[in-house]
This record gives C-alpha cells, sequence and structure tokens, in this order.
C-alpha cells in the first residue's frame, strides 16, 4: 500500500486570501496584518502596543481563528500569578502521586492580554516557553503544542497600573507593532456595521496548523545572497557604532531580522529576499531590540534614518 501524497500547499495567492479575510473583521489595516502574519510565519511571536479600544485584542483573535489555532487567553492582571499561567501539580490522595494539571499556555495561540499590567514575576513565567516552547513545573519538563505562539497586548507606559516589560521579555518577541486609530471610512464602516464580534464568531479558518506548519519550512528555505547578507551585517554593525543609540542589536536579533525578511519576501510571491524586504520589517522587528541614546526620541524615527544611512551593496 503506498503512503498518501502529501497535500499540496496552497498558493501564494491564498496566503493573500487569508490576510483579505482577516482584513474584513480588522479594517483599514492591511499593512498591519501582513506584518503580523508575517511574524508567525517566520516563528515568532508578536506584541501588539497601543491605546486601549483600538482592536488589539481583536487582531489577536483574528490571527488566531483565520488560522485554525487553538487559542486561549488570559487577561494579566497585577494579581495574576505564574501558575494561573503554567498550570500547577496538585496531589492526588488515591494514587499517592502529584498530577500536573496544565494552564492555559499549553494551546497554539496564547493571548496575554494587557501583559504589562502584570508584575514582573508573572511576566517572566513566559520566557521559557516562548523560547523553549516548553515550560518547567516542578522540574518536571512539558512541551507545548506545535505550533506555539504569543500574542501579547499591552498598554502605553503612560497609563496607570502598568509594569514595563525588561529586555529579556521584549527581546522574546519577534515583532512589536501599533494599530492606531482607523483612518475615516474604516472607521464609518465601523460605525454601520455588524458587532466585530459577532463577525468573528461566524469567521471560518483559512488555513489549519499542519499548513501553516508547511508555510514556515518554506520560509527557511527562501535564499538569502551574500550580497544581501552583508547589508545587514552592514546595519547591525552601523546600529553598534551609532551615537543614537545606547547599544546596539546582538546576533539573536540580526537572525530575526533575517527570518523576518524571509517571511515577507515569501508573502510577496519570492523566493529572494531583497533589501526592501530587511527595510520593510525593520521597525517592527528592531526598534523594541533598540534603547535610544537620548530619551524623548521616537525609536522608530531612529530606525529610518540608520536604514537611511546604510547603503545596499
Amino acid at each position: 500500500m503506498t503512503a498518501p501524497a502529501p497535500r499540496p500547499l496552497p498558493s501564494a495567492q491564498s496566503l493573500e486570501t487569508v490576510i483579505a479575510r482577516a482584513g474584513e473583521i480588522v479594517l483599514g489595516k492591511t499593512h498591519v496584518l501582513r506584518l503580523a502574519f508575517a511574524c508567525l510565519l517566520a516563528r515568532g511571536h508578536l506584541l501588539i502596543e497601543d491605546l486601549p479600544g483600538v482592536g488589539k485584542t481583536t487582531l489577536a483573535q483574528v490571527l488566531a481563528r483565520v488560522l485554525g489555532l487553538h487559542f486561549k487567553r488570559i487577561q494579566f492582571t497585577n494579581d495574576l500569578l505564574p501558575a494561573d499561567i503554567l498550570g500547577i501539580s496538585i496531589y492526588q490522595a488515591d494514587s499517592r502521586e502529584f498530577s500536573f494539571h496544565p494552564g492555559p499556555i499549553f494551546s497554539q495561540v496564547l493571548l496575554a492580554d494587557e501583559i504589562n499590567r502584570a508584575t514582573p514575576k508573572t511576566q517572566s513565567a513566559l520566557l521559557e516557553a516562548m523560547e523553549e516552547h516548553q515550560v518547567t513545573v516542578d522540574g518536571v519538563a512539558h512541551r507545548l503544542p506545535e505550533p506555539f505562539y504569543v500574542i501579547a497586548t499591552q498598554n502605553p507606559h503612560h497609563l496607570v497600573g502598568t509594569f514595563p516589560l525588561p529586555e529579556s521579555q521584549l527581546d522574546r518577541f519577534l515583532m512589536r507593532l501599533e494599530l492606531g486609530y482607523p483612518d475615516h471610512q474604516a472607521e464609518r464602516e465601523l460605525l454601520k456595521g455588524r458587532d466585530r464580534r459577532e463577525l468573528l464568531e461566524a469567521l471560518a479558518p483559512a488555513l489549519d496548523g499542519k499548513a501553516l506548519l508547511a508555510w514556515q519550512a518554506r520560509v527557511v528555505e527562501i535564499h538569502a545572497a551574500d550580497a544581501l547578507l552583508d547589508y545587514v551585517q552592514a546595519l547591525v554593525e552601523a546600529t553598534r557604532r551609532s551615537a543614537d543609540f545606547s547599544e546596539g542589536l546582538s546576533p539573536r536579533a540580526a537572525m530575526a531580522w533575517l527570518r523576518a525578511a524571509r517571511a515577507w519576501a515569501l508573502l510577496s510571491g519570492r523566493q529572494m529576499v531583497l533589501p526592501d524586504d530587511v527595510q520593510a520589517v525593520a521597525v517592527p522587528v528592531i526598534a523594541h531590540r533598540l534603547r535610544p541614546a537620548k530619551s524623548g526620541e521616537p525609536r522608530a524615527a531612529l530606525v529610518e534614518r540608520l536604514i537611511r544611512s546604510v547603503p545596499i551593496p
């Protein structure tokens, strides 16, 4: 008996269909949706930062549903404990053994809603999971499902009741995105249309976990020429020499930047990374990893200035 032929991957046009379907609920944010989808294709975790009420949570729910992934949400508060996320071992009197009860982190997509409202101790409970796709409880490691992503939302730091994410936590997020206010036409459609929650319930998956894993394998195969690697290295080295930043990018950040550029190239239907791909993902990938030397300077503007300062080979 011959083995069944593997199911073919959808075309690049089908990837655009996935983004378009998500755009029916998250209106007027096609570019943000493309970046968010590229982040997941690159096996990265996503941080969405903006004011309350602009659609951060809706975006995370749309991504999970349109990709057909198992989804759980945790509302982060200042009294949330690590065990509330990871799970707990409970003693069973009949068997005289401890039994592990998994927490909500055991899902394919975990929405960490308002992550910076939790204390640093609780925030750090995500570090091992985001890096190694496992959690350790009472000395026992438990694997998380594949694929596994954290999509976190956070409020701006000037709002009351927030704890800033440490650099080690920020570095676990491949991208940080901002939604911003909708444009006039999109807001009018929101006012005239159905409730987003109703539309979300009716949203059918356009992919599934297996198809997403196959697309992620394609990302790794996207070619990056030596000249392109020279360009990425020149940009990274420029961050280390620049007076705009107190410290430069790490090698891990450089690899994350290239991985995101590969995913962006795949979304564009190409099998080779171009400098345009590196530039397109620069702000969401590296801005939150760089610390301005002078307080008050917008990180995005500094990254754009960095891009302009480094010539393309």
